[in-house]
């Protein structure tokens, strides 16, 4: 570090990514990546012609991909902002909304309390419940920008509709946001209650089910007054968010549904066997709705399973936090990459 860095930055500390090896063949499932490639109508159209056209800018509106995002969720265009990749709307988010502060879980997305010491917000992080479930009651009359990850990460739990909305009703004269990265993997968007309630952002990606993690797309949805309010911020940062190339390709994996939810439904598919079988080794493993798992083992602490896996080619996530310390996440991968983590575990329990 410096000496001219700003006195604010000093102390701050940067969100840790998972590891993206280079080299060596390991089964990666440390970054909840989908295992399944683009949409062939994404690799179709991402051609000679457009990469030609790479001389030019892109369009700072985004309108083919904006059009195809509110064509699928039954939006007007107006509703809809697009981004380089979630975090960078839930980046405008902090900027636009954080003038009271931001309530959200103390466990969940390491990037919110990140950005609350970047943009010198506010952050209150509220305990989750003894078994990692949220009490939305803590959320009621926040005063503050309120802020979830639903389905939360790491734990993979859900808040239903009837849940997320009452957070809304004790909510009026605040935005809640609620960041749903994961939500296509057996959750229901709170997209659904945007009609009703004018304080709502849902926040959504293409890195998970639309297998685009590498061409860093996200997107948010809401009134046509708060989506104005996170344009202006997009504007005065950023007019050239999206590159050409990956709003081609969002707006082409967005329109092929078909291909949206046999990738989708073939992870869960995955994920529900994994976890059984887990379970069957003694494993106690946290009901998800995310296309990861997370997972404490029943012989061992999770640093050191998270240590013989990586011995033995297999990444996943764990944490120093004590409060989690004993637990893994786990990406689900293709159903080959599943079975050989199950083979690699059964032989490190079985010692």
């Amino acid at each position: 570090m410096s000496r001219f860095i700003h006195s604010r930055y000093q102390a701050m500390e940067p969100y840790t990514p998972g590891e993206q090896p280079q080299g060596r063949k390991l089964i990666k499932l440390n970054t909840n990546e989908s295992p399944y490639a683009p949409s062939p109508k994404v690799l179709e159209a991402v051609d000679r012609a457009q990469v030609e056209l790479l001389r030019l800018y892109s369009d700072p509106e985004a309108k083919i991909l904006v059009n195809a995002i509110a064509g699928f969720y039954g939006l007007e265009p107006a509703q809809v902002v697009v981004s380089n990749g979630s975090d960078e709307i839930l980046a405008f988010c902090y900027m636009a909304f954080g003038e009271q502060g931001f309530r959200y879980p103390e466990i969940s997305y390491g990037f919110y309390p990140v950005f609350s010491e970047t943009f010198a917000v506010d952050g209150e992080a509220i305990a989750l419940n003894d078994d990692f479930s949220i009490d939305i009651t803590k959320y009621f009359n926040a005063g503050k920008t309120v802020l979830i990850a639903n389905p939360n990460a790491p734990t993979g739990l859900y808040l239903g509709l009837d849940q997320i909305e009452e957070i809304l009703k004790h909510n009026c004269d605040n935005v809640v946001i609620i960041d749903e990265a994961y939500v296509d993997f057996g959750g229901e968007s709170a997209v659904k209650l945007l009609e009703r309630y004018d304080n709502l952002v849902v926040v959504q990606t293409f890195s998970k089910s639309r297998s685009l993690a590498g061409a860093r797309l996200g997107f948010a949805l809401a009134s046509k007054e708060l989506a104005e309010d996170l344009n202006k911020m997009k504007f005065s940062f950023n007019p050239y968010n999206v590159n050409r190339l990956s709003m081609v390709a969002g707006a082409e994996a967005m329109k092929d549904t078909a291909y949206f939810y046999e990738c989708t439904e073939r992870i869960m598919k995955t994920r529900e066997k994994t976890s059984e079988t887990l379970k069957a080794m003694g494993f106690t493993v946290l009901p998800s709705k995310a296309n990861f798992l997370f997972a404490k083992p029943g012989n061992m602490d999770g640093t050191e399973y998270f240590m013989k896996l990586r011995e033995e080619g297999v990444l996943v996530r764990h944490w120093s936090n004590p409060k989690i310390v004993d637990y893994v996440r786990i990406t689900i991968g293709s159903e080959e990459e599943m079975e050989q983590f199950c083979q690699i575990t059964k032989k490190i329990v079985e010692g």
